[in-house]
């Protein structure tokens, strides 16, 4: 028999890691897997930053990346913007101290949300080099350079070499060494993240310098901001029992009503009223912070009961169909493309998203291969690249349950076909830290497969199309060819001239193939509709929200 272990034996090791010792371990959690894919995160944190940075203080962004190599999977990444520069007293907490952060407590769509990626990056650069990165910023009253690294035990920053510079520099560059990296021109590398970044930001100007020493440009081609978005509120749908009973514990209303109002997007005094009448049990004039688990559950409960107005637009911030539509047009230069905008959803947390799509078919969409030419999939979350985790994505997960063969595309593996999507939302529910895949939520899935599907609904339309006015047109020419030879033989035993027989067999065809494109166009129609009620059959639509 073995000897038994007390308990006190077991436990006596217990102790409680810093984040950053956790990371420290697991750096695969934060993208820091690979070592493409390594280069490739580095240089995405910093990018996704410095967006984020210059939107907020609305200007438009100049982003210059630099990328050397140093050594056999090391190399130094520079990383410059004209944004408003990081103050010297909060800099280590932004850059080196692992979640902490301005976004994630905010109702308020941005790339970056946890606190995580610039600090990721400087913990990377110290557990592969040793070495701190460095920081030059201004802020237009003051600037200054810097070390920086981090204290892994206790998650706080290090900062040395502080010295102040002149005051007229204005924005920020970091520089960094990376070891277990490498640079790769690839689907997966920093040229293609920062083309499709620059794709889904027209208003960023973006220039990288490889580590051959060439020079790619990415010129804005807008010269004004997105729509900046809005703080918002939760909406009701998508609300747990636990998430109502956080809200109600740190609220400041003194009755369960005026904390409904003040607290969730959509919901009136009207609604409230309809709540009461639905949870009779609970006392709506009651004290928030003595809610119980059971009057909550019924409260969320009835949510679900009541129809409510689509969450609010203008907390989110999309790509936007006339970018969609130019971008696919100057890229891919399509035979044939659809794009469609979703109207805002809710998924759990009562947290709003938007689904955005596009299908281009012919020209250069898809991608050439020895075997031919096969689909693509761009997927994008808040107008950022998402590159790798493709098969744990929502996105793909959706595209791929897809009946392609019912919209005219018999293998989409096989077919010069693109289909671009973008999530845009306060909180994208990410499947890693490593913020690649997005988590395969039911909602989102459904929503993604409806805009899909309806872009797909477009290129049934053309597939079918175009197949049978090829045919007509094969009829049309071959009946042409012998209308001569037929008005000069007819000429010949009426006496009538043969320009005029010509020209009134001409019109006769003419007449009688217009007629057939209109009966194929009528055709097409009914089988949209046919498509759309298939649909239904296969996803089940939500709902109808109540209009405004």
């Amino acid at each position: 028999m073995p000897n038994v272990i007390d308990a006190d034996t077991i436990f006596k090791e217990l102790k409680t890691n810093s984040i950053s010792e956790f990371f420290r371990k697991n750096s695969q959690m934060l993208g820091y897997s690979g070592k493409v894919r390594s280069l490739t995160t580095v240089v995405h944190e910093y990018v996704t930053n410095s967006l984020d940075a210059c939107e907020e203080a609305n200007i438009l962004p100049d982003i210059a990346v630099e990328v050397k190599q140093l050594a056999e999977s090391k190399y130094s990444v520079s990383v410059s913007d004209n944004g408003p520069g990081i103050p010297s007293k909060i800099m280590g907490r932004v850059l080196a101290t692992v979640l902490s952060g301005t976004k994630f407590h905010r109702y308020v769509q941005q790339r970056g949300q946890q606190g995580i990626g610039g600090s990721g990056c400087t913990l990377f650069s110290l557990i592969t080099t040793g070495k701190a990165i460095h920081i030059k910023s201004g802020t237009g009253k003051a600037a200054y350079e810097c070390d920086l690294s981090i204290d892994i035990k206790s998650n706080k920053p290090l900062i040395t070499n502080m010295v102040d510079i002149d005051k007229s520099f204005k924005g920020l560059v970091i520089y960094g060494e990376f070891g277990e990296v490498k640079y790769e021109s690839s689907d997966h590398g920093v040229y293609e993240y920062l083309r499709r970044t620059a794709l889904s930001n027209p208003h960023a100007t973006i220039r990288l310098i490889d580590p051959e020493g060439k020079a790619y440009n990415f010129i804005r081609s807008v010269v004004e901001l997105p729509t900046k978005p809005k703080p918002s509120k939760p909406h009701p749908l998508g609300i747990s029992t636990n998430d109502l009973l956080e809200f109600a514990h740190s609220s400041d209303s003194r009755k369960v009503s005026s904390f409904l109002v003040d607290t969730f997007s959509r919901l009136s005094q009207n609604k409230v009223e309809e709540l009461r009448a639905l949870v009779k049990e609970l006392d709506f004039d009651k004290d928030p912070k003595k809610m119980t688990w059971e009057e909550a559950e019924k409260l969320v409960n009835s949510f679900k009961q009541v129809k409510w107005i689509s969450p609010d637009l203008d907390s989110l911030s999309t790509i936007g169909e006339a970018q969609i539509n130019a971008t696919i047009k100057n890229i891919l230069n399509p035979q044939f493309m659809s794009i469609t905008e979703r109207r805002p959803k809710v998924f759990r947390g009562g947290i709003p998203f938007v689904v955005e799509s596009g299908i281009a078919y012919g020209g250069n969409a898809g991608k050439s291969t020895e075997n031919g030419t096969q689909g693509v999939l761009i997927r994008f979350a808040n107008k950022v690249p998402l590159l790798f985790d493709g098969s744990v994505c929502a996105i793909t997960s959706a595209v791929n349950d897809i009946q392609w063969k019912r919209y005219g595309i018999k293998e989409f593996d096989q077919e010069p076909i693109s289909v671009l999507v973008n999530v845009s939302s306060v909180y994208v529910p990410y499947s890693g830290v490593g913020k690649q895949a997005i988590s395969q939520e039911a909602e989102i899935i459904e929503e993604i497969k409806l805009a899909v599907m309806d872009c797909a609904r477009g290129l049934q339309r053309y597939m079918h199309g175009q197949k049978n006015r090829s045919i007509q047109a094969s009829k049309y020419n071959t009946i042409m060819r012998y209308v001569s030879q037929l008005s000069e033989n007819l000429s010949e035993i009426t006496g009538v001239k043969k320009d005029e027989i010509e020209a009134n067999l001409k019109a006769l065809i003419d007449s009688r193939y217009k007629k057939l494109l209109a009966a194929e166009a009528e055709a097409e129609a009914k089988m949209d509709e046919k498509a759309e009620a298939e649909e239904e059959e296969d996803v089940g639509d939500a709902p109808a929200d109540e209009d405004e």
